[in-house]
Formats: structure tokens, sequence, C-alpha cells
């Protein structure tokens, strides 16, 4: 089967001269539909430009990328906003929501910048919330919120435009210890569920409920550990 994701020999090189800083150095990694992968490393070491690119908000200055079979370099940025809206949902460690808007509103973005009409963007973004458990608190605004109601709002805006893949930032980086824990419950069941997920975190025990964890130094992948499906 062909991977979702394919990077082969990605390089990234910011500033120019004696400021030049190389990012990534060469990286080769498949992801496949359904696996689960943590990405950790230092800081420093390149996970936060590894995750940047495969989630199309920054280009590598060399090597390839295909994404669900299509070679990304060349695409406008037009075309790069589609695939970002169409592909993939992001969450943030801190949350990224607007504060003015109600919850509801937040989790109908992804859709209003596809041009999904309004009543299926509310039925859409209701079913979302619903899955994350948060259908009663719709019309609430983010400060009305714990922190971990405003991470699966956060959640449930990444899973409504049903992407191939969910990219995770250090997800529960803000949250208390037993909220994090239920964000990676949820995150389980998302995997069984076959969603494909792909997450930043520097805790050795979140990295462990992944399938794959992928160790990145000094812009190089050092080591790859695999395990067994749950």
């Amino acid at each position: 089967m062909m991977p979702l994701m394919q990077l082969a020999g990605i390089t990234k090189v910011y500033g120019e001269g004696e400021l030049q800083v190389q990012a990534l150095k060469g990286v080769d990694l498949e992801i496949g539909i359904g696996d689960y992968v943590a990405v950790m490393g230092p800081s420093g070491s390149g996970k936060s430009t590894l995750m940047h690119i495969l989630g199309l908000l920054d280009s590598p200055s060399s090597g390839s990328y295909r994404l669900d079979g299509e070679e990304v370099a060349g695409f406008s940025r037009r075309k790069l906003a589609h695939l970002r809206n169409r592909k993939i949902g992001f969450i943030f460690q801190n949350f990224n929501l607007l504060p003015r808007a109600s919850l509801l509103r937040n989790v109908e973005l992804p859709l209003l910048y596809g041009g999904v009409g309004r009543r299926e963007r509310q039925d859409l973004a209701m079913a979302a919330l619903a899955k994350v458990g948060l259908a009663d608190r719709a019309r609430h605004r983010p400060n009305e919120l714990s922190g971990g109601q405003r991470q699966r709002g956060a959640i449930a805006r990444a899973l409504v435009g049903r992407p191939s893949v969910i990219m995770a930032d250090e997800p529960t980086g803000n949250l208390d210890q037993q909220t994090g824990s239920e964000i990676l419950e949820l995150f389980d069941e998302l995997r069984a569920g076959g969603q494909t997920l792909i997450m930043v975190t520097h805790d050795p025990s979140i990295a462990a409920r992944a399938r794959r964890t992928i160790r990145i130094v000094d812009g190089r992948i050092l080591s790859e550990e695999k395990r067994a499906a749950a």
C-alpha cells in the first residue's frame, strides 16, 4: 500500500551565510494510513520543523515530499491551503481557539474555509463535539471552559473535516495529569478507529502509547522504535 506521507532526503535551511542554520539534514520517513507516530527530540532538534513540513505549514529546502501520492513541491499557496484544510487536522498545545467565538463556531471554521454550507457546517460540528463529549458546551466561549474542555474542542475542530491525518504538538503540555490522560485516551480511541495520528511530545510515557516513536537529533532521525498493535 502506498504510504500516506513519504519524505525522501528532506532538508531545511534557515538564514544565509554565517547565520545559516540547517534544521533538517536528509530526513527519510514514511507514514502509513492508520499509523500512530510520536516524534521526540531535544529542543532545537528539528522535530517542530519536521511537523511543519509534514503539515504543509513550511516547505523543505530540498528533497521530495509526497502526500497521499501527490508530490507537494511546486504547488501554489492556494493548493497547499486546500490540501491542509482537506487532509490535515491540527491540535496545538495552546488550543488556538478564537476567544470571542462559541465553541461551535470554532469547530465550524475549517468547514467555513472549505466552502461548506451553513446548515451542514453546524450539523458536522455538532457531531464532532458529540464525539469528544462536548455537545452540551457548543454555545460556550473558550473562557467558559476548562483546559481539558478547550483541548477537546480543539480535537473536535481537527476532526470535523474528516482529514486523513491528525497532527498534535504537545497536546497535553498545558493540562494537569488527569486531564492529559483523558485526552490521550481519546487519542487511543481515534487510533482504534483507524485515524492516522502524528504527535510531538517530550514525555516518554506519552510516546509509549504510539505504535512508532521517531527520535530526531540535530536534524536527523536517530532511531525508530516500533510496537505491536494493541
